[in-house]
């Protein structure tokens, strides 16, 4: 029985903190979205499975596709990093003609969204 053929398990939790790290969001922030603990979110991105009624919550939080929590693997993000990096750079310089998308705009929204996670942290701690 060849092994190499089984496919790989996803691990939830850790999908997770990678996409959180990706967006920006500290664990006590999306705690506070989740209406959970710190340590709680920190115990789900140490579970290999987590509920599907906790996903729906966390995806919702991140404002990710629940898919992209049960299905992000490392093989493919690493894949996808490299072909974002192949189409992106022309002989080590950066070439803003293979972007899809301008830069100052993805910036902008993160802004906008580190100002609006600001903001309702601050409505919430006051309450």
């Amino acid at each position: 029985m060849n092994t190499d053929i089984a496919p790989k398990k996803v691990h939830q939790g850790r999908n997770i903190k990678r996409l959180r790290e990706m967006l920006g969001i500290k664990q006590e922030s999306l705690a506070l979205d989740l209406g959970v603990t710190q340590s709680t979110v920190s115990d789900y991105e140490q579970k290999e499975q987590l509920e599907d009624k906790i996903l729906e919550k966390v995806s919702l939080a991140l404002k990710v596709p629940v898919e992209a929590i049960k299905n992000m693997n490392e093989e493919a993000t690493y894949n996808y990093i490299n072909t974002f990096n192949d189409s992106a750079i022309n002989n080590g310089h950066f070439n803003p003609n293979n972007c899809n998308f301008n830069p100052l705009d993805k910036v902008l929204e993160l802004y906008e969204r580190m100002i609006k996670d600001r903001d309702e942290l601050i409505e919430k701690l006051s309450k």
